[in-house]
């Protein structure tokens, strides 16, 4: 039995080999394939996103960190929180800007609570390019919503990720939530 990844980027295959089926008691992999194209294309930018925030996708500046729309989401509402200081080292955060973006994680957690109603929520930070970080240089923290059923066959088999909503109608939504 070939990965489920095989399937998508070897076009001929037997029919008998199906993707594995999933253990229900284990989490199923939160599958975003079109994120590559950003990861293989990060270094390119000519400015952080951190630092130089588009204005439509800023959600909130606080003291020490800003709120972001990921424009490249995982699911609709994926949030990136980073401290202004522009920095690639973790270990690097001051007391001040590590309590803020993970209080400004918890608010951007009760926001898309309030706004979406999603049934659970990952956080976590990609530290290095082989943990996913597609700007290492810039610490960041993400908040991604999650809903029973969000990986369906749209992305698995179609290479396609449905986002109903407009980034930057989101970040409007999710605006007064940090005031």
């Amino acid at each position: 039995m070939l990965p489920s990844a095989v399937y998508r980027e070897n076009a001929s295959f037997d029919a008998e080999d199906t993707p594995p089926r999933y253990d229900r008691r284990v989490p199923k992999p939160l599958w975003a394939p079109w994120r590559l194209e950003y990861i293989e294309q990060a270094d390119e930018l000519d400015r952080c996103i951190f630092c130089d925030p588009e204005p439509d996708l800023l959600v909130h500046r606080g003291e020490h960190a800003v709120v972001v729309m990921n424009k490249y989401p995982y699911s609709s509402g994926h949030l990136l929180v980073a401290p202004h200081r522009h920095l690639g080292d973790f270990g690097l955060l001051s007391d001040d800007e590590a309590l803020e973006v993970h209080r400004l994680g918890a608010r951007g957690v009760e926001a898309l609570r309030a706004e979406y109603a999603p049934h659970g929520h990952n956080l976590g930070w990609n530290l290095g390019r082989v943990a996913g970080a597609g700007i290492e240089d810039h610490v960041h923290l993400h908040v991604v919503p999650r809903w029973n059923g969000d990986t369906s066959f749209m992305p698995v088999l179609g290479d396609v990720k449905v986002l109903p909503e407009a980034l930057e109608r989101t970040a409007e939504r999710l605006r007064p939530h940090f005031d």
